[in-house]
């Protein structure tokens, strides 16, 4: 036991699980990470919930079979199940919540990924998920999309909290910080209170090195020393970006005009999560995403493998971000000198991405309905 993920903790970076199932809830796993592991939040997204429920569990089989007696529709049966794993989650990791004064404890669930173009149904249906979980510690995840950004305002606004998800691009993380701030702004004019708003910034590593790593392969050569280098890169100049607005997090904070207007009534900073952080190529460290990525006021939401890799041999050396800026500079500029176009990268990882979780959520319609109408002939 190396004790690694005690000392990512003590660094300022919050631990997160990014899995949940009712398996791991009625055997006592999650409150077993959360005593033993340093785990302080779980991450739940489309593909986690096929994987849990349609991977033949007999933990869903009672549930299943109510709704089949209620002849619900396959969508109500689908959000029943998720959100009822999402409120038991929550409820294990309320004195996280507690003890935290709300910053940690957190889990995550996704609006229907079907509606990652729509902002009007992603703001309702954003507002019906947390009013179904019905718990203080839920996150709300919606994706950066372009419509999903005046969601996240309208959602923040009325004093919801969320995790933006899917971000690739500094471009796009730059526009989900404003629109946090927007949604605070709202929120303050109304009369409510900024200090029970909580939010994240899904900033996702892994895919970045996969997409570009691809096409650094194709141009060969030298490009080839660049190979697994721009997934962190990325990520510590997104970390740049965030303490341009919220300001460092071991100094007395600063941030923009804006942030502290805010921040003097009361605001929590939109802290940047790291997601992801699986690795793909068995060639790397399968800590990489994780001690390279280390830095106060951050949150890692980790692959069961990955939590297990880090506290079998991680090596968390400090702040791994904020003396690399310059570095992360440099390799993203040789990026772009190799040929990589980084517009074209990020905006297929993002299409990539809502495509994954809607092909994901047909499965898990399809599981559902198979096995609502196997209970059904069974009554």
């Amino acid at each position: 036991m190396t004790d690694a993920l005690k000392r990512l903790s003590d660094e300022g970076v919050a631990i997160w699980l990014d899995d949940l199932s009712r398996e791991r809830l009625n055997s006592g796993n999650l409150a077993e990470l959360v005593q033993e592991k340093h785990v302080v939040g779980v991450t739940t997204n489309p593909t986690i919930f096929q994987k849990a429920i349609g991977g033949g569990s007999a933990a869903y089989d009672g549930q299943l079979n109510d709704l089949a007696v209620r002849k619900v529709t396959v969508d109500e049966a689908v959000r029943m199940i998720t959100t009822s794993d999402v409120r038991d989650a929550a409820d294990v990791l309320r004195p996280v919540y507690d003890a935290s004064n709300g910053r940690d404890g957190r889990v995550s669930i996704e609006v229907d990924p079907r509606l990652a173009h729509e902002t009007a149904a992603t703001i309702a249906e954003a507002k019906q998920l947390w009013w179904l979980v019905d718990r203080p510690n839920v996150f709300i995840k919606i994706p950066a999309t372009e419509a999903g950004l005046p969601a996240i305002t309208e959602v923040i606004a009325k004093g919801i909290s969320v995790n933006v998800t899917l971000i690739f691009s500094l471009e796009r993380y730059r526009a989900v910080m404003d629109a946090y701030l927007s949604g605070l702004e709202k929120a303050k004019a109304a009369g409510l209170d900024l200090s029970q708003i909580e939010s994240v910034a899904s900033f996702f590593v892994s895919r970045v090195d996969t997409e570009i790593d691809k096409r650094l392969d194709k141009v060969g050569g030298d490009a080839k020393e660049l190979r697994s280098k721009a997934g962190v890169a990325n990520a510590r100049l997104a970390y740049q970006a965030y303490e341009e607005v919220f300001g460092p997090v071991d100094a007395k904070r600063d941030g923009s005009d804006r942030w502290k207007a805010l921040e003097a009534a009361g605001a929590k900073p939109q802290r940047p999560l790291w997601a992801s952080t699986g690795v793909k190529d068995p060639n790397l460290p399968d800590t990489l995403y994780v001690t390279e990525l280390a830095a106060p006021g951050t949150v890692n939401t980790m692959p069961e493998a990955t939590l297990n890799a880090t506290d079998d041999h991680g090596v968390v050396t400090g702040d791994a971000i904020t003396p690399n800026y310059g570095d992360a500079k440099a390799v993203m500029d040789a990026v772009a000198a190799a040929g990589v176009d980084y517009d074209d990268v990020v905006q297929l990882l993002e299409d990539e991405g809502v495509e994954k979780f809607e092909a994901s959520w047909k499965e898990l319609l399809d599981t559902v309905a198979a096995s609502l109408a196997a209970h059904g002939d069974q009554n």
